[in-house]
């Protein structure tokens, strides 16, 4: 890549893999760039000083979702001879269950609801988690649409959930309690 402007998307239409243009807001374009923002929110949180632990959780996503990020770019049959795009695969979704896990072990019990709150890194993720949430649901408007494999959205989902409690291990790393809900009572 010689610069980093090409004009070609100056009419609102964009190339996914394999060359087809579609327009800007196409599902599949929302869905990619979806999990673009998710991966920039992690490089936020990652900003806030998680730790080193957390830190290391934060850059293998950012790897997986670049990954997933052109999974969602190449529409099937559409890879050129001799490109491969990375696939989603269910152990992806496993090692995000074995962090969750592993996470958790660490944490007090969940009681209560807990709010987007506590220390920046905390805050951070909590954020990084709903823009996951946001993501889910633009892939699962695509994938009612297209084929899609279906480890995709089971690997979001899971992201989302990993991301909750990484905030929660953030907020306990930095000896800050996870602010909890009470709910409003009437009058």
């Amino acid at each position: 890549m010689t610069r980093i402007y090409t004009r070609t998307g100056d009419a609102g239409e964009t190339s996914l893999f394999g060359g087809k243009r579609v327009p800007k807001d196409d599902l599949r374009v929302r869905a990619y760039g979806a999990i673009d923002e998710v991966n920039a929110a992690l490089g936020v949180a990652r900003a806030a000083d998680p730790g080193p632990d957390i830190d290391g959780v934060l850059e293998r996503l950012q790897h997986r979702l670049f990954d997933l990020g052109a999974e969602l770019a190449t529409p099937p049959g559409s890879e050129k001879p001799g490109t491969h795009a990375p696939r989603v695969e269910p152990s992806w979704v496993e090692a995000l269950e074995r962090e969750i896990d592993r996470l958790e072990a660490g944490l007090p019990p969940l009681r209560h609801f807990v709010l987007p709150a506590g220390c920046p890194a905390a805050a951070a993720l909590h954020y990084a988690r709903t823009v996951a949430r946001r993501a889910e649901r633009d892939i699962v408007a695509l994938a009612a649409r297209e084929p899609l494999n279906p480890e995709v959205l089971k690997f979001v989902n899971r992201l989302s959930d990993l991301l909750f409690v990484l905030a929660r291990a953030a907020n306990r790393a930095a000896n800050r309690p996870d602010v909890t809900w009470t709910p409003s009572r009437p009058g």
